[in-house]
């Protein structure tokens, strides 16, 4: 097995503590990082949310491979150009308004990012005005997620997309949401441009919107 398949393997598994190490014996062999991070990471990490979809993995297994991806981006991230890493384009996630629930956002955060793009991450709590100053101070966006897992908060969803065409801001970004209560039924009705229903799904959706 070569340094990138046991990157890859590592990345796939979990393997946490060996991926910095084995990152910096590749480079050290004269991989090239862009390479590590595309076919060694963000390639694996697509693989990962397949085998979820199907159903041959759970949770905490996407969790560990997508965390070992993160720590190994730090590891070539200094040897990458600025925004390189983030070649796949920009997404901004956030819990929409009155709402505090994360696992999930995060869990779409990390997938996200494991396919190439950078994140901003609002956090819980945000407010439509705030969905609209990450996007104008973000003109390089092209996707945005918004995550609601009470029903109580369900017509934040609406309000921060009614807030986005109001802005005329809609042309630049799509907007995708999900959550517990949140059904393809429900996006359709409010106008949002994709649902996922889980984070494996809102990867996927992201780069294809993204493309």
């Amino acid at each position: 097995m070569n340094r990138m398949e046991e990157i890859r393997k590592a990345v796939e598994t979990g393997r946490r503590k060996q991926i910095a190490g084995l990152i910096k014996e590749a480079l050290e062999e004269g991989c090239s990082p862009f390479d590590i991070l595309n076919y060694g990471m963000i390639e694996t990490m697509g693989l990962v949310g397949e085998k979820f979809k199907t159903g041959e993995i759970y949770v905490p297994e996407m969790l560990v491979a997508a965390r070992t991806m993160k720590e190994g981006v730090e590891v070539i991230k200094p040897l990458l150009m600025s925004g390189q890493t983030a070649a796949a384009g920009k997404f901004i996630i956030g819990t929409v308004e009155g709402d505090l629930h994360d696992i999930g956002k995060n869990l779409v955060a990390m997938m996200v990012e494991s396919s190439g793009f950078a994140v901003i991450d609002l956090g819980v709590d945000v407010a439509p005005e705030k969905f609209i100053a990450a996007i104008r101070e973000n003109p390089d966006c092209q996707v945005v997620g918004l995550s609601a897992l009470l029903t109580t908060t369900m017509p934040s969803l609406g309000k921060i997309l009614t807030a986005v065409r109001e802005a005329g801001l809609h042309a630049q970004v799509k907007i995708i949401i999900g959550g517990a209560p949140i059904t393809q039924e429900y996006a359709d009705k409010i106008g949002a441009d994709g649902f996922a229903a889980d984070a494996a799904s809102a990867a996927t959706l992201v780069k294809e919107l993204a493309s």
